[in-house]
């Protein structure tokens, strides 16, 4: 292995298919040459939600596309990667297989080593690619269908501190805004409906703050907006764009609410391990609310340790991010052959028991 390495990264885990490729010379800061997201919430647009079928079928028509236009941005030539890192889980598995059968692909053709990447992992280690941080550090992983805290000790070694039991953030922000009437990704528009909105207006639960520990539920909370949602309509025969705003913004500040004390509770678990340069990372696409960012950004200030954020880009699913966590992984001899399976469910933290309940396939998280 030389001085410089340069991985092509594929991702294809949910709705949005990606390519990128990204380098890192011994000594020097990573570098994004590309980063190619083609989305797909056209698509699923008139669904109110993904569905998994036709966003397989979509990752497969544009991969090739994808891929071809990170590698001409990158003025880098397929034979000039080290290696080609693809997310192999978890995510639905009809995309998870066509990023995988397009890597395995290329691999065989041309000889190129194949990486198999965590997508949870290309989350959690984004602040080593954007801002260099040094394990360890805690990290908050929040998107549209997981939750939990980590203490990130290396690129494979992992400690869970506590997580969703029920629905993630986001999951419960794409429900909130469709029980409200709101496009999807429910994340955005929730948030943007928010403004000027009265959060206080409504008395909506904030989840297991009376229990001890990091761990969280959303599930409750999106059942109280739906209530209150009725009892509106039941009232006054409908909602007014007023009661919109008030019910966007009452939701969002008990997610907020719930997400800045159990990080302060984490953050006082994680201080336990000493860390010479302490850090808090937050990363996934919730990681974009910006009143979400904001109370996190109050809590590492309260408690002293270093806030990290990476650009909201490099929040929501992108292959950027795989391609550095193949990286992190090729660095250490860690490729997979053509038995690298797809795996819709693969926790991070493996000595923990699963929070989800397991089955045949595996923990859920």
């Amino acid at each position: 292995m030389g001085d410089t390495v340069t991985i092509l990264g594929l991702e294809s885990s949910c709705d949005d298919t990606a390519a990128a490729v990204v380098r890192r010379t011994i000594g020097g800061s990573p570098e994004i040459l590309s980063s190619v997201v083609a989305g797909q919430t056209e698509l699923h647009e008139s669904f109110g939600g993904i569905v998994p079928e036709i966003a397989a079928r979509a990752h497969t028509e544009k991969l090739d596309h994808c891929i071809e236009a990170a590698l001409k941005e990158a003025s880098v030539p397929l034979s000039g990667t080290d290696a080609i890192a693809v997310t192999a889980g978890p995510g639905l598995i009809g995309g998870l297989l066509a990023g995988l059968m397009c890597a395995k692909g290329l691999a065989a053709a041309t000889g190129i080593p194949l990486v198999g990447v965590n997508h949870l992992a290309g989350h959690a280690l984004t602040p080593r690619l954007t801002d260099r941080l040094e394990f360890p550090y805690l990290m908050l992983l929040v998107s549209g269908g997981h939750c939990q805290f980590l203490i990130v000790h290396g690129v494979e070694d992992y400690t869970r501190l506590g997580g969703t039991i029920d629905d993630a953030p986001g999951e419960a922000f794409d429900k909130t805004a469709k029980l409200l009437g709101l496009a999807q990704p429910g994340g955005p528009s929730v948030e943007n409906a928010a403004v000027g909105g009265d959060g206080g207006r409504f008395a909506f639960p904030r989840p297991l703050l009376d229990r001890p520990g990091c761990d969280m539920s959303f599930s409750g909370l999106k059942t109280a907006l739906l209530r209150t949602r009725d009892r509106l309509v039941k009232e006054r025969g409908g909602i007014t764009r007023s009661d919109r705003a008030d019910l966007c913004a009452g939701f969002q500040a008990a997610v907020t609410d719930v997400l800045e004390e159990k990080s302060r509770r984490a953050v006082a678990v994680y201080s336990e391990c000493h860390p010479s340069a302490p850090a808090f990372a937050v990363a996934g696409g919730v990681a974009a609310n910006r009143t979400i960012r904001i109370a996190l950004e109050e809590v590492a200030a309260d408690t002293g340790v270093r806030f990290v954020a990476p650009p909201v880009h490099l929040c929501t699913d992108n292959a950027a991010m795989i391609a550095w966590a193949g990286l992190e992984r090729f660095r250490l001899g860690l490729v997979d052959d053509m038995t690298l399976a797809a795996r819709p469910r693969w926790p991070l933290d493996r000595r923990s028991s699963p929070m989800l309940g397991g089955g045949k396939r595996g923990a859920k998280a």
